[in-house]
Parts: C-alpha cells; sequence; structure tokens
C-alpha cells in the first residue's frame, strides 16, 4: 500500500510529492498529461512561496533562472503615476518571474531524483473511493483500468478538479464581468525588470518581465475574446499604451474569463484538497499557484505526522481555518487588482489615480499594499 496518491502534476502536486518524499513517504503523482505542459500560465514566485521552496531545495535554480522584479509602476496615458517597490521582505526584495513550464521541470526533477518511480503519465482518475482504513484511486491509461491503495489522497488535480466535483458537486463558481487576453513578446519597451501597469481608460494593460528578453503582456477586454491573434494582441496593446510589440516574436496568446470558487472545507476523511481544487482564485495577481504551494507547506508536516500514528485532528482543523482565511483574503486581493483595472471615463481615471498616487506616498499605506501584492 502507498502512503499517499497525489492526482496532479502541476506544479502543486509536484511539490506536495516532493516534500512527503523527503519525509520517507511512498507517494505516487498521478497526471492525465503523458507530456509536462510547455505553456507557461502561472509565473510569478512571491517571497512566502519562495522561502517554502528554498527550505525544499528547489529555489536556488528559479532565483539564478528567473527575472527578479523589484518594482511596479503604473502609468496613464503615456504619464508616470506611482512606483511600488517590492522590498519589504529584506530576505526576497523581489517577486520573481519565471515560466511555469521551467517551474514544473524543476519540480519534477527534484521529485525524480528522490523517486524516479514517483511521477506516472498518461493516467486519467476516473474515481476516488474513501474506504476509512485507506483510499482507492481508480484511472485509466489508455484502456487499461489502473488501482491504486494508499492511506491518504490529495486532489491537486486544478481548478476544474473532478475529485472536488465529486465530493461538492453544488459548489457553483463566482463570475466576474472580467475578460483577459495574453501573450509574450519580445521586450522592446526598456522596462528592463519592472513590472508595468497602463491604467487607461478603456481598461488595465499589464506587463512581467520573463526571462530571455520576453515581457508579457495581460489586457482587460470588455467581453470575452473571440480569437484575437498575436497581431490583433500587439494592435491592442498598442492603441491603448503606445506601445510598440512585434507580433513575429509572439510566443503564446491565451484568453481567459474569470471565475472564483472557495471550497469551506479541504479535509473530506482521507481526501484532501489542495490548491485550486480547493479555492479558485482570479489569476490578475498571480496568487494562486503561491497559494497552492503555502498550502503544501502547511499540510506535509501534519501528513508527516499522521502517517506516523499521531492524532493530528486538531492541527488538520486548524490547517482548514489558517488555510480558508488565505484564500479568502488572496481572493479579495485580485478582485481589488481586476477593479482597479476596470473601464473608467477619462476624468474619473485622472482623479482616481491621483489618489492612488497620494496614498502610496504615505508609508503605511505604500507597506500595507506592497505586503499584499507579495503575499506577505
Amino acid at each position: 500500500m502507498l502512503d499517499v496518491v497525489i492526482v496532479g502534476a502541476g506544479p502543486v502536486g509536484l511539490f506536495m510529492g516532493l516534500l512527503l518524499l523527503q519525509r520517507g513517504h511512498r507517494v505516487r503523482i498521478l497526471e492525465r498529461r503523458s507530456d509536462r505542459s510547455t505553456r507557461s500560465r502561472a509565473i510569478g514566485i512571491h517571497p512566502p512561496a519562495l522561502a517554502e521552496l528554498s527550505r525544499a531545495g528547489v529555489a536556488a535554480q528559479l532565483v539564478a533562472s528567473g527575472v527578479h522584479i523589484r518594482r511596479g509602476i503604473a502609468y496613464s496615458r503615456g504619464r508616470r503615476v506611482a512606483e511600488l517597490p517590492f522590498s519589504g521582505d529584506p530576505a526576497v526584495p523581489f517577486i520573481l518571474a519565471v515560466p511555469q513550464a521551467v517551474t514544473e521541470k524543476v519540480l519534477e526533477t527534484a521529485v525524480m531524483e528522490v523517486d524516479p518511480q514517483a511521477i506516472i503519465r498518461g493516467t486519467d482518475v476516473r474515481e476516488v473511493l474513501d474506504n476509512f482504513r485507506s483510499v482507492r484511486v481508480l484511472a485509466n491509461s489508455g484502456s487499461k483500468l489502473h488501482q491504486f491503495t494508499a492511506r491518504l489522497a490529495i486532489a491537486a488535480d486544478g481548478a476544474h478538479s473532478s475529485i472536488r466535483q465529486g465530493l461538492l458537486p453544488h459548489l457553483a463558481p463566482k463570475s466576474y464581468p472580467d475578460s483577459y487576453i495574453m501573450g509574450d513578446f519580445a521586450d522592446d519597451t526598456g522596462h528592463g525588470s519592472d513590472a508595468v501597469l497602463y491604467l487607461e481608460p478603456e481598461g488595465i494593460v499589464e506587463s512581467f518581465p520573463l526571462p530571455g528578453g520576453v515581457r508579457r503582456w495581460v489586457v482587460r477586454l470588455g467581453e470575452p475574446d473571440r480569437g484575437t491573434t498575436a497581431a490583433g494582441l500587439a494592435e491592442l496593446v498598442g492603441s491603448r499604451t503606445g506601445e510598440v510589440l512585434d507580433a513575429a516574436s509572439n510566443s503564446m496568446v491565451s484568453a481567459f474569463e474569470v471565475s472564483s470558487r472557495l471550497a469551506k472545507r479541504m479535509i473530506h476523511g482521507r481526501v484532501i484538497l489542495l490548491g485550486d481544487a480547493a479555492h479558485e482564485i482570479s489569476p490578475i495577481g498571480g496568487q494562486g499557484m503561491n497559494l497552492g504551494w503555502l498550502d503544501a507547506a502547511a499540510l506535509a508536516p501534519i501528513m508527516d505526522a499522521s502517517l506516523k500514528g499521531d492524532d493530528v485532528g486538531r492541527r488538520l482543523r486548524e490547517f482548514e481555518k489558517l488555510r480558508r482565511s488565505a484564500a479568502v483574503r488572496a481572493s479579495r486581493q485580485a478582485g481589488l487588482n481586476m477593479a482597479l483595472g476596470r473601464p473608467l471615463p477619462p476624468q474619473f481615471m485622472t482623479t482616481r489615480n491621483k489618489l492612488f498616487a497620494a496614498a502610496l506616498e504615505l508609508p503605511a499605506v505604500a507597506g500595507l499594499v506592497e505586503r499584499r501584492f507579495t503575499m506577505r
């Protein structure tokens, strides 16, 4: 019998698996995809999550390969509005920008170094059965049905988690009136390692540096995207910000709409919901992946104690309470980020921007905003 089966080999599932393997437990990580994804949606690693990655021994390579974003700058209609340094944590005075594909590769390599058999790809989980003394996980691999028996199971299968759907079938998502399109282009802006927000009357445009002279652009749309091309996105960015993007240099275009889903319970007998499976939040602000890593870091020592025979009921209840509180806080912050980016008439935009800039001149306010943005 295995100690733990983890469903999902994304960043959260891999990190959870690594933490348990490092504690000497028998773990299998089941992943539906046959190959690791080369697409990078999540890119930001915040200081608290980076500290946990460091404790697990996987931060150094990420820090070396990523861009250190030390400040965010806001513009509006060609004028600089405000600046926010990310220097509140002296140990990590930056947000690290790393493509998700790189992060997953680093985590997967670390897992395989501990146990080369830990990750099983091409395995589509169909059902998780809690038998009170153990968990049976039924999965398809091609035409074959496989069964894994473990003492505990973790659902780290993302925002569209089939396991959560089975446990909480009536947990409906909350929708928002916000749609976005994002893309990666060669960076000729001169903004270097700064994150830049363009607070424009038609809606916000965000841009973030990535390794290799690339910059990610995220544009708020008035309605769900209908198939915008790289050239169309470059034109949209140019019309709002004046920045000229080379459409031929584009390496990714992806559109998304925003919803959130916060489960009141993460612990369901011997099955635990983790990361986006437990609390899906808006990706605006880049906190979802970090939230999942912090879930895993808090859960790993409790699971370790449980697998060694300790009574961890009280610790699990406290874990659930604290992690839900963190998810609610992150969801509210994402909501504020989206509100900041919604269209406003030019006269209201000007007034709002002046108030925003004046507030950031106050050290107490700037410190609070910095802590919210960096998840400290």
